[in-house]
């Protein structure tokens, strides 16, 4: 019964991860300057399947890694930002609006998901408890 409860509600811990790195990635999204120098890096998070389940089905979801993007920096002609090269040009993060908005809804929408599945499998397991009652 409790096994019901804590496959979503693993996912919703991960989702919430998942909303909290995105977050962090738009509010980067201008920093061209960072304590560790050079511009912010966008991070993603990976999730993977928890084992341990019986019969070798899943049992849940977590978070494996959260990793920097390798994607190269966007670069912009600016010889007077004080940031700039020798050629002029300023390195900014490799965050894209577009794409951490998408991210974002399908995060939100995972997120909902697992929410209406352990408010079911929580109904389910109330009207059970009732029925001896």
């Amino acid at each position: 019964m409790f096994t019901g409860l804590s496959i979503p509600a693993s996912a919703l811990t991960a989702e919430t991860l998942r909303m909290s790195v995105i977050a962090e990635n738009l509010a980067n999204i201008d920093t061209t300057a960072t304590p560790g120098g050079g511009p912010y890096r966008r991070q993603f998070v990976v999730l993977s399947a928890r084992a341990g389940g019986p019969q070798g089905i899943g049992d849940g979801v977590e978070v494996a890694a959260v990793l920097p993007d390798p994607s190269p920096f966007k670069v912009v002609y600016d010889p007077q930002n004080p940031l700039a090269d020798a050629q002029g040009n300023v390195l900014y993060p490799n965050v894209h609006l577009a794409s951490e908005m998408v991210d974002l809804i399908a995060a939100s929408r995972a997120y909902s998901a697992n929410a209406t599945a352990f408010n079911a499998v929580k109904s389910q397991a109330v009207k059970a408890l009732s029925i001896g009652a």
